[in-house]
């Protein structure tokens, strides 16, 4: 997934991110970085290394700036550049690379005489430091970092070498982010980092994922929405799930790191749960609020993955009605485990993976229309449309322009272009 931040005056710096929430976060601490050390028209790419063709994008970027910006500082961060940086150092243009550790220090971006590479041992890393951001460019949502890199070692994954060891923010840190950001206008907040639900393993006290969050909606009551991003589905603990029962601030929807729904396949990725693990969990919440939708990340055609296990798959997600998927075909990253295993070949990967889409995308259609005439709050990002509570695609109807960022309680009257048509029932909230 590109986040590239709206086209901007000739002469300002730009910040073009790929891959994960946790990199936009970082996008904007590199923002600020950038003004603060006085900086015009420097160029910064923050590449994602989650699969080989999330690379190819991010060169691909990189080639078309140096192209269209002669001349311009182009620096290369984020996990591909940490992971491989003398391969990104090549790329004609690029000015210098810069380490996912070191793009985060201030110093980086005021450094006068700065190396070609700065890219230090990433695992060498014990903790993340807090960095306070007071706006996203383009954003209706702001997004929280609360943890940082992976202790476990899928055998698919290349993330730990790019991100290091888990490493948990400081509840209080989190706190004072999120009282900035309330203070600053936003209505919805989004809590991310590697493995967040690994949170606080590290820290006095080892305080769970579950009772950060609590803490966190106590000493912000002014803070009206409170979003997850990707979460194991064996790591929720029991004030999470508390949580989901009784906090309404708390937002109807989590999104699962499930990744396959076969059992052998899952013992091959070295994941810490079982199907049966995924069906319990996704009952447990649906009985303690029932109106929760599910999201997911599934990866199609891991190597040795027969039809039969793909099948499994395609069935749990089919069973579960998983709303919100996303689907990856299965990329080799060199150095992995998973890259020296008997391969699916390339075309079987890509057709599983648009099996896995279309099965996705009919449970998002039968859920839409099943939520017509219920009640919502969408948070309006751009165009007069959003998401609802359960991450609903929401447009309003026809009516008056509707600031971003602005809740707007509906009534949903059906759906058109696959998104639910929302009318407003009172007055905008400011």
């Amino acid at each position: 997934m590109t986040h590239e931040l709206p086209q901007q005056a000739p002469g300002a710096n730009r910040v073009e991110t790929f891959g994960c929430r946790l990199n936009a976060y970082e996008s904007e601490v590199i923002r600020g970085h950038l003004e603060a050390a006085g900086k015009s028209g420097t160029i910064v790419v923050n590449t994602c290394a989650v699969t080989s063709e999330a690379e190819r994008q991010a060169r691909q970027s990189i080639r078309r700036l140096a192209r269209e910006n002669p001349g311009a500082e182009i620096v290369v961060t984020g996990c591909a550049a940490q992971i491989d940086p003398a391969r990104y150092a090549a790329i004609d243009g690029v000015t210098r690379v810069v380490g996912n550790e070191e793009k985060m220090q201030a110093g980086t971006w005021s450094d006068t005489a700065p190396p070609a590479i700065h890219v230090t041992d990433i695992m060498a890393v014990r903790e993340t430091a807090a960095h306070l951001v007071s706006e996203f460019d383009g954003r209706a949502r702001a997004f929280v970092q609360v943890q940082q890199g992976c202790d476990h070692r899928c055998t698919f994954c290349i993330i730990p070498y790019g991100r290091g060891n888990s490493r948990s923010v400081p509840i209080g840190a989190i706190v004072e982010q999120v009282r900035a950001l309330v203070a600053g206008g936003y209505r919805e907040v989004v809590l991310t980092g590697v493995d967040v639900t690994s949170f606080g393993g590290d820290l006095p006290g080892q305080p769970s994922l579950g009772q950060m969050m609590r803490r966190l909606l106590a000493l912000v009551p002014e803070l009206e929405r409170l979003r997850l991003s990707s979460v194991d589905p064996v790591e929720i603990d029991d004030d999470l799930f508390r949580l989901i029962a009784d906090e309404p601030r708390l937002m109807p929807h989590l999104h699962l790191s499930l990744q396959a729904g076969d059992d052998m396949v899952l013992k091959r990725m070295k994941r810490r749960h079982l199907r049966d693990d995924v069906v319990r969990l996704v009952e447990r919440v649906r009985a303690l609020r029932p109106d929760t939708a599910f999201g997911a990340d599934v990866i199609a055609g891991f190597p040795t993955e027969s039809d039969a296990m793909f099948e499994n798959t395609a069935a749990l997600l089919a069973d579960l009605g998983i709303q919100h998927l996303h689907v990856f075909p299965y990329s080799p990253r060199p150095g992995t485990p998973a890259a020296r295993m008997p391969q699916v070949p390339g075309d079987i990967r890509k057709a599983r993976a648009a099996r896995l889409r279309d099965i996705g995308a009919a449970n998002l259609e039968s859920w839409t229309v099943g939520l017509v005439g219920r009640d919502d709050r969408v948070l309006i990002e751009v165009d007069g449309a959003g998401r609802g509570e359960s991450f609903a695609p929401i447009a309003l109807e026809a009516g008056p322009a509707v600031e971003a960022g602005t809740v707007v309680p509906v009534t949903l009257l059906g759906v058109e272009g696959g998104r639910l048509i929302g009318r407003p029932r009172i007055r905008a909230a400011a």
